[in-house]
């Protein structure tokens, strides 16, 4: 098992630093604990999409699949410590539930936990948030993700 320190976010965050699409995002491993984990993707220009506001300007907000590629991410690693080896043994996703709440105009903070990790599928649930426009750290997006696990 994953022990519950700063050793096990280290260990992630070296995994996504080597990882070319996770590090592009710019993704960071802010917190994990056994059955939950919290990740983070900071705002970057090159991960939005612009739409008009009504005025002569644009709104620049994420594009809806980076907060799904969180979801996925941080509720497949969160699964990792109920393996039996973590650093060998694998996660699939099987199917992954998205559902959006509102733009994303800021950094998103994805807080994964664990629902259930049975013996080949395990079950989490994510709740992406972002800055609002009027400062609140708001819901952006909430998915659901199930898994499998393959265990040595």
């Amino acid at each position: 098992m994953i022990d519950e320190t700063d050793d096990a976010a280290a260990f992630l965050q070296a995994y996504i630093d080597d990882h070319g699409y996770l590090s592009w995002l710019g993704t960071q491993v802010e917190s994990m604990e056994h059955d939950r984990l919290v990740m983070t993707i900071p705002f970057d220009e090159k991960l939005t999409n612009t739409r008009p506001n009504g005025d002569d300007d644009a709104t620049s907000d994420i594009h809806g699949g980076i907060a799904a590629t969180l979801i996925d991410t941080a509720g497949g690693i969160a699964l990792r410590p109920a393996l039996d080896d973590p650093m060998s043994d694998g996660v699939a996703t099987i199917n992954l539930n998205v559902n959006y709440l509102r733009p994303a105009g800021g950094d998103l903070i994805a807080t994964a936990d664990v629902i259930r990790a049975g013996s080949t599928v395990g079950v989490s649930t994510v709740t992406v948030e972002s800055e609002a426009p009027d400062g609140e750290m708001k819901p952006v997006a909430t998915g659901q993700g199930a898994y499998r696990l393959f265990r040595g």
